[in-house]
C-alpha cells in the first residue's frame, strides 16, 4: 500500500480552456481544482433532479397523490415549531 501518494493528476486541456476556467475560477475566488469540483456537484444536482422530475412525468395519478400525502405530512411536521432540536 501506498502512504501519503499524491492524490493530484493531470487532465489535458486546450490552452484557451485552461484560461477560461482560470479566468473564472478567479473570478470567484476560487482554485482550479475548487471551481472544478464545484461545476461537477452542479452538473451531477441537475442530473439527479432532471432523473427525478422524469420520474415524476412517468408516475401514475395515484403515486403522484401519495407523493402529495406524504409531501404535506412532512411539512407538517417541519412547520411543528421544534426546529432542529
Amino acid at each position: 500500500m501506498l502512504v501519503n501518494m499524491p492524490m493530484d493528476t493531470t487532465i489535458k486541456v486546450s490552452r484557451p480552456l485552461r484560461e477560461r476556467i482560470a479566468t473564472a475560477a478567479k473570478a470567484e475566488s476560487a482554485t482550479i481544482n475548487a471551481f472544478l469540483d464545484g461545476l461537477m456537484a452542479e452538473y451531477e444536482r441537475d442530473r439527479r433532479m432532471a432523473a427525478a422530475a422524469a420520474a415524476m412525468r412517468g408516475a401514475s395519478p395515484e403515486v403522484l397523490a401519495e407523493y402529495r400525502r406524504e409531501s404535506r405530512a412532512w411539512d407538517a411536521a417541519d412547520a411543528d415549531g421544534l426546529g432542529d432540536a
